[in-house]
């Protein structure tokens, strides 16, 4: 028998954009009849890529178009992509809340679905009721919830409230007795969409870390969807991105969370400002160009470990200002802030000459050799002021680091975003040296 759970082939859905409900009737009949007359629908022609960033004169987009892939028992299925991309279209269209406009779906097993905030849920219900009722729906029996219900209840941590109507719970308590239920109920498939966010940090990590007993120590099968790509990263060891409601790229997690992350930042490593659009800043200070460079001379966006790199912030301070601060987080591939850096720590007066002669200045940032570990890591540049008029420039630009080449491989291999050489040192024992537990000879 095959190992495979869920498989989809050529899932495709189409949506009518504008007012429910205006013409449509029209296009029922249309509809209708093309299909009498053994002919195609005539509107699956016309349905354009969804780019919600640009205008169509189509009434029609394709949320999903021919998405083809395979889950295995027991794989945890990592689903990114940015705002937009059909992520909620397809895990709606695998919990059978809506129908693909073309395509199949092979599913085994039951699923249990958290897609929104109450997803199943009856808000006059109580919390104990909603249980057995999420648990019916599963096709789990009353003696087979009543063996759970402690551990429900136990975990989502909400016992006070279990005899409540949940309309009277806040969302992120819905949210903990949502995942305890869908958790806890055995289902063969758990869908889990980006409201764990809702969740405070350490149900977060509880969460993650049931989801991780659930696969591996339950083999049951998990599609995850979030943008902590932190979070994607350490539960999943398949993903999948979404772009315009098609597959950009079905593998290792790594490789897909890097292309995501490529994608949204670029290999970039220069930002200049379009003069076409509003500068980016405030009215003290205006970004005018942001560079990183190699130590060597070496202009990117790919850098070997054991060169340094320089990122050179530019800006245009308008008005005399003290405190000003110009710097930058560096973010590595899953979006962790690696460190913090602020033109600040500099000790050559340069805030008391920005706070009297507004002008053009230019801040060098040098990140020394052999601290960043291998991988993509992207800059966010901003500045700020004592008294606030913040700004932010998010993913300016984008580098990758790669091994020396030249070095014993062990030292390109390290674990861990960063990967400094630090001071060691190694005196020779020329005396037996011995613990009065467990003599150990020094040689």
């Amino acid at each position: 028998m095959s190992d495979t759970i869920i498989k989809v082939e050529n899932i495709s859905k189409l949506y009518r954009l504008g007012e429910v409900g205006t013409g449509t009737l029209r296009h029922d009949f249309n509809r209708w009849w093309h299909k009498v007359r053994g002919k195609e629908d005539p509107y699956l022609k016309i349905g354009q890529v969804n780019d919600r960033s640009i205008k169509s004169d189509s009434d029609y987009a394709w949320a999903l178009q021919d998405v083809s892939f395979e889950v295995k028992r027991g794989e945890v299925l990592g689903i990114i992509g940015r705002n937009g991309a059909g992520k909620s279209t397809l895990l709606k269209i695998l919990s059978r809340v809506t129908m693909p406009t073309a395509g199949e779906i092979k599913i085994k097993g039951r699923i249990a679905s958290l897609l929104e905030v109450g997803t199943g849920f009856n808000p006059e219900l109580t919390g104990r009721d909603n249980i057995y009722l999420n648990g019916a729906i599963l096709g789990m029996r009353k003696r087979e919830i009543d063996r759970k219900f402690d551990e429900i209840v136990a975990f989502s941590e909400v016992e006070r409230y279990i005899d409540t109507p949940v309309k009277r719970y806040s969302s992120g308590m819905y949210v903990r007795l949502a995942f305890a239920v869908a958790a806890h109920l055995e289902p063969e498939i758990l869908i889990v969409d980006e409201v764990l966010a809702v969740g405070d940090m350490e149900f977060q990590k509880k969460c993650l870390g049931k989801m991780q007993d659930v696969a591996a120590k339950e083999g049951r099968t998990v599609l995850f969807v979030s943008h902590n790509m932190a979070a994607v990263n350490r539960l999943c060891q398949t993903g999948l991105l979404l772009e315009k409601g098609s597959i950009a790229l079905c593998g290792n997690i790594s490789s897909v969370v890097a292309k995501y992350l490529q994608s949204d930042t670029g290999d970039k490593t220069q930002f200049v400002p379009d003069p076409a659009k509003p500068p980016v800043g405030n009215d003290t200070v205006i970004l005018l160009a942001l560079a990183v460079k190699g130590g060597d001379g070496s202009v990117g966006p790919t850098f070997v470990s054991s060169t340094a790199i320089k990122a050179e912030i530019t800006c245009r301070v308008l008005k005399a200002v003290r405190g000003l601060r110009v710097g930058f987080h560096l973010h590595s591939a899953d979006g962790t802030i690696v460190f913090n850096a602020a033109d600040t720590d500099a000790d050559g007066g340069l805030e008391d000459e920005r706070a009297c002669h507004p002008g053009v200045y230019t801040s060098t940032c040098v990140i020394p050799e052999g601290l960043l570990n291998r991988g993509q890591y992207s800059i966010t540049v901003g500045s700020d002021t004592p008294m606030g008029g913040n700004f932010y420039c998010e993913n300016a630009v984008s580098f990758f680091i790669v091994p020396d080449g030249t070095r014993d491989s062990r030292e390109d291999n390290r674990p861990g975003i960063v990967c400094p050489r630090l001071s060691w040192e190694i005196a020779r024992k020329t005396e037996l040296e011995t613990d009065d537990r467990n003599p150990v000879p020094v040689h």
